[in-house]
């Protein structure tokens, strides 16, 4: 039956899948052993605590609480860590039989709420639709408003018709919240005591959240995939800074980690510790705001993208251990090409804020920054780059991570760091870039680029879509809406003693696969 349903459901994926990294798999193999040990508990750190265990609120990513969200709600679908085609879980089957124009989900049979009420499909209608209101603030509104509308045919089955053909909607779910259902009944008694009790279909449910400390899951009995999860417990804790979070997994305070820093990944390897990395294109970037000035005026943006150097960002910021954005797709994926993301140019680049200086608009702006370690220093890194230039100035401004949400919507700012990590380009370059995208943080809306991303949104072959993907990276390069920087590295570290090490989508951890040898 799995068999069957990973043909269909990696059938619906247009071709475009990108296959993964068989070195990331064998290193996370290098651990415990290959029997999986039942019982003990293991101690995760990651980067930020959730605010809500609300999953609307949730990031399915190694910077958000990904960890969280799988923990207490499961999966419907995963990724497999050697194609990065899509995979079942909770899902029995996902196909589409018109190329992107509908889905079809199936649940499997049996499947139960932690408090041992049915999970049915209305369940994941209630949460799609919950993510595609407005007032619900979700960041995946536009991942959930691909979907016009959501029929339940069964109690295991429903039927989403979508907006526009997306034939590879896949990855939406399995790189989204809409990846996480909750009981809507538990929901509407309200945050607080959704709070004190989530109900999932997860492997482990919530036992106590100390919240600025830990929270502490424990198995789920009823959990479908038996004898699944191996932990009897897991405790969770962010720890937002970086040198500290890596240091407590190398000295044994912590079993595993949920890493985005190139530097420690380095680090973790060189300890000797398990790594598991999560091979992505695309990755962070410097977004200029094209809304206002200086950005509204494509010299400022070209100005600052010939003057930054990527390789002294990354010996500043990563002491030279992250991988570069050279092109946008990695060479794993069917899309590659050579065009390069950028080419630093300070001549160029003196040039043009001379020219914008003489005409009384001498580039000035801020970089907003989060409270995470990296973010400031890509700031300051940034900053002092820039200072090497007349007729500009850099100023940094320094945000909760909290904050990051509101900042998203308001579009309040100069320049900032983003993200565009992808396995399959859909639907991030999407609702990165889009003209009409809510998450389009450059505010770029240039027609041809509209059109070629639709063309690779909704074509199902590999060749349309390469061609397609062509032209959007060609009008990037040409408009500069933003400075591509560092790949991704969503990355799980583990002690050897830990096994099961196991990421999807864009790095996000598996905590049922999880085991530790005592």
């Amino acid at each position: 039956m799995l068999a069957a349903a990973a043909l269909v459901l990696t059938s619906c994926a247009g071709g475009g899948g990108v296959a993964g990294s068989a070195a990331a798999g064998a290193d996370a193999d290098a651990g415990a052993g290959t029997e999986p040990v039942q019982g003990g508990s293991a101690t995760v750190v990651y980067l930020n605590e959730p605010r809500t265990l609300d999953p609307t609120a949730g990031s399915n990513n190694t910077p958000g609480n990904a960890i969280v969200g799988n923990a207490l709600y499961g999966t419907l679908l995963i990724t497999d860590p050697e194609t990065g085609e899509i995979a079942p879980s909770m899902a029995s089957s996902f196909s589409t039989p018109d190329d992107g124009k509908t889905f079809e989900l199936t649940l499997r049979d049996g499947l139960t709420f932690s408090d041992g009420s049915p999970f049915e499909a209305s369940a994941i209608k209630a949460q799609w639709e919950r993510h595609k209101d407005p007032a619900a603030g979700s960041s995946y509104f536009a991942d959930a408003n691909q979907v016009e509308s959501i029929e339940v045919t069964s109690p295991t089955t429903l039927r989403a018709t979508m907006a526009t053909p997306v034939p590879n909607f896949g990855y939406s779910i399995v790189t989204s919240g809409l990846n996480w259902i909750p009981k809507p009944e538990a929901l509407a008694a309200g945050a607080e005591a959704f709070d004190e009790n989530p109900i999932g279909a997860g492997p482990f449910t919530l036992q106590e959240w100390r919240r600025q400390d830990a929270m502490v899951l424990v198995k789920n009995p009823a959990y479908w995939d038996a004898p699944r999860p191996y932990l009897d417990q897991l405790t969770v804790r962010a720890v937002l800074d970086a040198s500290q979070r890596i240091n407590t997994v190398i000295s044994g305070g912590a079993d595993v980690g949920a890493e985005s820093s190139w530097e420690n990944v380095q680090k973790a390897k060189d300890a000797g510790l398990v790594t598991d990395i999560q091979p992505l294109s695309g990755g962070n970037y410097l977004a200029l705001n094209m809304r206002r000035a200086p950005f509204d005026d494509i010299r400022a943006r070209e100005a600052v993208a010939a003057a930054l150097d990527p390789e002294g960002l990354n010996v500043s910021v990563y002491t030279g251990a992250a991988e570069l954005v050279d092109t946008l797709f990695a060479p794993t994926s069917p899309f590659r090409t050579d065009i390069p993301t950028n080419e630093p140019d300070p001549a160029r680049a003196q040039e043009l804020f001379d020219e914008l200086a003489a005409e009384g608009k001498p580039v000035s702006f801020t970089f907003t920054s989060t409270s995470n370690s990296e973010s400031r220093a890509t700031g300051e890194a940034i900053q002092a780059q820039l200072s090497a230039f007349r007729n500009v100035t850099v100023e940094v401004k320094t945000i909760d991570f909290a904050e990051l949400r509101t900042l998203q919507s308001s579009k309040d700012f100069d320049a900032t760091v983003s993200s565009a990590a992808f396995l399959d380009p859909e639907p991030r370059m999407w609702t990165a870039f889009q003209g009409d995208s809510p998450v389009n943080m450059s505010g770029i809306d240039d027609p041809q680029l509209n059109e070629a991303l639709l063309k690779g949104r909704t074509s199902t072959t590999v060749e349309d879509r390469k061609a397609a993907y062509t032209v959007v990276q060609e009008r990037l390069k040409a408009l500069h809406p933003n400075i591509w920087m560092t790949r991704n590295a969503s990355t799980a570290v583990s002690g050897t003693h830990v096994g099961g090490l196991t990421q999807y989508g864009y790095g996000s951890l598996r905590p049922e696969m999880l085991w530790v040898q005592e």
